[in-house]
């Protein structure tokens, strides 16, 4: 289990872990709760040698946390390749099973189609507006579909009387104006 320096040190693992199951552990030393669970999951790493741990120090960081939205300890979060942030969850060592479970789920080998995606674009984001971090990030351009160049030749326009395909009014159902107006004129009481 190693743990993480600075919101670069993150995005950078992450980024190096390929399809590799990461998962990322939010913890304070001074939180009860983290400090009853860290035995379990260095168990739980020491018996997934597959798995990169790395854990991130909320009083250390707690301004990447915020940029992160990590607002409860311990926090736990699953990344793999291109699929990027598979689940995040807080748990105790009362709801241990959760955090197996998740193991358990997203341990398989799996091949990601695509390239390593770590962190999400609004986290990366949130990362970078951060002042209180040295970490900068520009997001990448999304390239623009061009627009597809059709040729429409004279042969392939509909005639204007099939694009609606509605059947013509006959004429005997046309009323005259003057119809219309005497009955606007006595429904209105004149």
């Amino acid at each position: 289990m190693r743990e993480v320096a600075s919101a670069q040190d993150l995005v950078e693992s992450l980024w190096h872990a390929g399809d590799k199951l990461v998962v990322v552990d939010f913890f304070s030393p001074g939180c009860g709760g983290c400090k009853a669970l860290h035995p379990k999951i260095c168990q739980l790493a020491e018996m997934n040698p597959d798995v990169q741990f790395l854990q991130v120090n909320y009083e250390e960081h707690k301004s990447m946390c915020y940029s992160l939205n990590v607002h409860v300890l311990p926090f736990f979060r699953f990344y793999r390749g291109a699929h990027g942030r598979l689940c995040s969850f807080s748990c105790t060592n009362a709801t241990i099973k959760k955090f197996k479970d998740a193991l358990a789920k997203h341990t398989p080998d799996r091949c990601g189609l695509g390239p390593t995606k770590g962190l999400e674009e609004k986290e990366l984001l949130a990362l970078a507006a951060n002042k209180d971090l040295s970490f900068n990030y520009t997001p990448k351009p999304q390239p623009m579909p061009a627009p597809a160049v059709e040729e429409v030749g004279l042969a392939e326009v509909p005639p204007p009387h099939s694009i609606l395909n509605l059947p013509l009014p006959l004429p005997s159902t046309l009323k005259s104006t003057q119809e219309i107006e005497d009955k606007t004129l006595v429904s209105a009481g004149r």
